[in-house]
């Protein structure tokens, strides 16, 4: 069983978490999982690093890292939960993750043109950005892609979206 992330309740399926028989860089254990995510330290690991030792903080604090980039005003300790002891995501761009009511928000994944329409409140912030053309050519496994995420307060689905 994995740690659970208070912001990104599902690791695996956005794929930011992947099996692994590695050892992980921090711990040593295998723990048969490893951070698939972006790292940015003052000292890159060696190796694999565990969801155990991000959800501790003891890669964070081992490596100086952290493993995203809040966008937004929040309260100090949220900022270190989700920055340092969060699995991260990669993007096109520079990864940014979302806040909403105060809280980080809950990274769902990446989405679609089909997932964005089945989350219209996203979809019309997209649309205001973008336009309507851009946002139905959106691709969850290609790009221009949007990073989805859920407001853990009110429910309110936000996303941003990039390319290269």
């Amino acid at each position: 069983m994995l740690p659970s992330f208070r912001y990104h309740p599902d690791p695996l399926a956005t794929g930011s978490v992947v099996p692994s028989d590695a050892p992980c860089d921090c711990c040593g254990q295998r723990r048969g999982f490893a951070y698939a995510g972006p790292v940015f330290a003052v000292t890159d690991p060696a190796g694999a690093l565990c969801p155990w030792c991000l959800a501790d903080g003891s890669a964070a604090e081992r490596y100086e890292a952290q493993f995203t980039e809040v966008e937004g005003r929040v309260p100090m300790d949220v900022r270190l939960e989700a920055d340092r002891r969060t699995p991260g995501f990669h993007g096109w761009q520079q990864e940014r993750w979302l806040t909403h009511c105060g809280d980080a928000a809950a990274f769902l994944g990446r989405a679609g043109a089909a997932d964005m329409k089945r989350r219209p409140d996203a979809l019309a912030d997209l649309t205001a950005e973008y336009g309507e053309e851009f946002c139905a050519a959106l691709d969850a496994d290609g790009q221009p892609t949007a990073y989805l995420f859920a407001c853990l307060h009110c429910d309110r689905h936000l996303a941003y979206a990039d390319f290269t």
